[in-house]
């Protein structure tokens, strides 16, 4: 079996990321692994951009990023538990941005929580979790909430 020495847990700070967060956290804790815990902010798409005059946009987006450190540290505070851990905070579509900072850290594992959403919301919102399984090329353990 391959060791698992680094382990990205993505989080939205939601509730279906404390699950998850347990599981990396145990999973890092039997492995021996260093713990990544990434946070995407989401970006705002270009017709969302430019209803919001560019100062304001800049503002908005510099808070957005105090706010989502703030919130990272005090989330890897509570799941590191001895575990060496490294917060990762980044703008992007988060799908995209979990496999890239999977790439970057040479994570071996990834660990995820879904909201296990169904029929139109599902259609609607997609799956952030779906996507990451369908083009990751690393294992991911996907928890649901």
């Amino acid at each position: 079996m391959r060791k698992i020495g680094k382990i990205l847990l993505a989080t939205d700070f939601s509730e279906a990321s404390t699950p998850a967060a347990d599981y990396a956290q145990s999973l890092a804790q039997m492995a021996g692994a260093d713990l990544h815990v990434l946070h995407v902010i989401n970006e705002l798409d270009e017709p969302q951009r430019v209803m919001i005059p560019a100062e304001a946009f800049q503002t908005l987006k510099k808070e957005l990023e105090t706010q989502a450190v703030r919130e990272l540290e005090s989330f890897c505070q509570q799941v590191s538990s001895g575990i060496p851990t490294t917060p990762h905070a980044v703008i992007g579509h988060p799908f995209q941005k979990i496999l890239e900072v999977s790439k970057e850290v040479s994570a071996d594992l990834i660990v995820m929580g879904t909201h296990g959403r169904t029929g139109l919301e599902h259609v609607i919102v997609g799956s952030t979790a779906e996507r990451v399984i369908r083009h990751s090329t690393i294992p991911v353990l996907s928890v649901r909430a």
